[in-house]
């Protein structure tokens, strides 16, 4: 059942005008093309939206018989929103994410015509899309470690019209067939930064990455060495699932003043330096530090050595991931 091509072409404008006042594109408007080009209904046959009656979750989708519903999908696909896109016993293990976010993400990853790029967690597959628009099939790899993730990936791919490499593996282990990479974009959380991903980096790449609640934007040097700072944009993904990852630290914050708990920032520090600070001694640290921005950490790895750290991968403060 095809939706009426005239609110697509609405509500896909509506969007682009969205992402362009958010500022996304100011660095690089050939994003732009990427995104009024690429459909975004059909990456997102269905999804799921909380319930208004009775909590969990409501299923919108392309097939509906109900006209109403029907156009709330359409809407949906195309506002400015995450969309869940995948649930397995209540959790949810992948969605599409913000449209906006995902613009400045693109941005910020600073391709190159020539490029290739590797993306960890192929999603609905819409991301690859606007890699592969604005760089060829050929130079665009996806990887993802759940078949049915993959599978219905390439098929929404292949109804909009690409087909870069769509891989079912562990993320955490790249796809070296298809190395060497001069970008890797990463769509879940990280911990720590996988090894096998720096070797199959050619000399100079850009690694863009979710790591606490904040990006990393790393430069590669060679297969041992890799270092870069957070950026300022805010960004809270699914985990990466296989080889590297590990569950979210779960840590005791009694005491601690509310002001401090509901501020972001702060619960970045307490995730980046995942225990290795006392929740107390990282609210001295933090008021001490003049509340640190994102823009202030980084991390490096050096070998088998990785650390996050504020101001200076040298200085006083400095925590192992």
């Amino acid at each position: 059942m095809e939706p009426d091509p005239a609110l697509v072409t609405e509500v896909r404008a509506a969007l682009v005008r969205e992402i362009e006042a958010s500022g996304a594109w100011r660095d690089d408007p050939a994003w732009r093309a990427a995104f009024e080009a690429v459909p975004r209904h059909l990456f997102v046959p269905y999804y799921y939206v909380g319930a208004a009656v009775g909590g969990g979750y409501e299923r919108l989708w392309g097939e509906d018989p109900d006209p109403g519903r029907r156009t709330r999908w359409l809407r949906g696909a195309y506002a400015d929103a995450p969309l869940a896109t995948r649930l397995r016993d209540g959790d949810l293990i992948s969605s599409s994410s913000q449209p906006s976010l995902m613009a400045k993400m693109l941005v910020e990853l600073d391709v190159r015509e020539a490029d290739r790029v590797l993306e960890i967690g192929a999603g609905t597959g819409y991301n690859a899309a606007l890699l592969a628009h604005r760089l060829g099939d050929d130079h665009v790899t996806t990887v993802d470690l759940d078949p049915e993730i993959t599978e219905s990936a390439r098929r929404h791919l292949a109804a909009a019209g690409y087909r870069p490499a769509v891989v079912t593996g562990d993320g955490a282990a790249g796809c070296p067939e298809r190395a060497p990479y001069d970008r890797i974009i990463v769509t879940c959380t990280l911990t720590s930064v996988p090894r096998l991903w720096l070797a199959q980096c050619a000399p100079g790449a850009r690694v863009l990455a979710p790591l606490a609640t904040g990006l990393i934007a790393l430069t590669v040097r060679d297969a041992e060495h890799a270092e870069g700072r957070f950026l300022h944009t805010p960004a809270y993904f699914v985990p990466l699932r296989g080889g590297s990852g590990r569950a979210p630290l779960e840590r005791h914050v009694g005491g601690l003043p509310c002001r401090a708990l509901q501020n972001e920032l702060f619960r970045f520090l307490l995730e980046l330096t995942g225990g290795s600070l006392d929740p107390h001694e990282a609210l001295a640290l933090w008021e001490r530090e003049g509340r640190p921005v994102r823009e202030r950490f980084g991390v490096s790895v050096r070998g088998r050595y990785e650390w996050a750290w504020l101001d200076d991968p040298e200085g006083p403060y400095v925590w192992p991931l």
